[in-house]
């Protein structure tokens, strides 16, 4: 690779990772070509980018960004082959890691990069995998929201029930 290849391979990952919200890096070293290829397949079946890059670039890609975004925390983690994981949904390359994985130990989480929080290590995953969605927090704000306005109106509309049951026996003995 040449150095003009070089530059253009840095621009596209740091375009690539900056707009990510999320992301992923995962050791997929010692999989045949068979597992890769099946590993892509689900990527692309759940929505997630799959790229093997080295590690030096991604490094020159992110190391100029601002230290606010807590990038440098990445750089222990970039030693080895590097395939980076892009997903619109933090829990998504989480989970398929885990089920890709099952009984073997590789692909391997090396790091995760989250809305500006950092994860280290493959002991990471579980943590990960239970991360709520944006949809998910949404869905249980909603409930929360909606729970003291059904006890109320439950309560209001069992209140009305016993008064007509009233009214009827008054009504009955009178």
């Amino acid at each position: 690779m040449n150095r003009e290849e070089k530059t253009a391979a840095i621009a596209e990952l740091k375009e690539v990772l900056l707009n990510a919200p999320f992301f992923y890096l995962a050791d997929s070293s010692k999989l045949p070509v068979s597992k890769i290829n099946q590993m892509r397949r689900m990527c692309f079946q759940k929505g997630i980018s799959m790229q093997v890059a080295k590690n030096t670039l991604i490094q020159k890609a992110l190391e100029d960004q601002p230290d606010s975004k807590g990038y440098k925390q990445l750089f222990e983690a970039l030693h080895g082959p590097t395939t980076i994981l892009i997903s619109d949904n933090a829990k998504a390359p989480a989970i398929l890691i885990s089920d890709f994985r099952g009984k073997d130990e590789r692909p391997m989480l090396k790091a995760a990069y989250i809305d500006g929080g950092i994860y280290l290590g493959d002991d990471q995953l579980a943590a990960l995998k239970s991360l709520k969605s944006k949809e998910e927090m949404i869905g249980e704000v909603i409930g929360l929201l909606q729970s003291p306005m059904q006890t109320l109106l439950g309560q209001l509309k069992s209140g009305g029930e016993k008064l007509a049951g009233l009214v009827k026996a008054l009504e009955e003995r009178g």
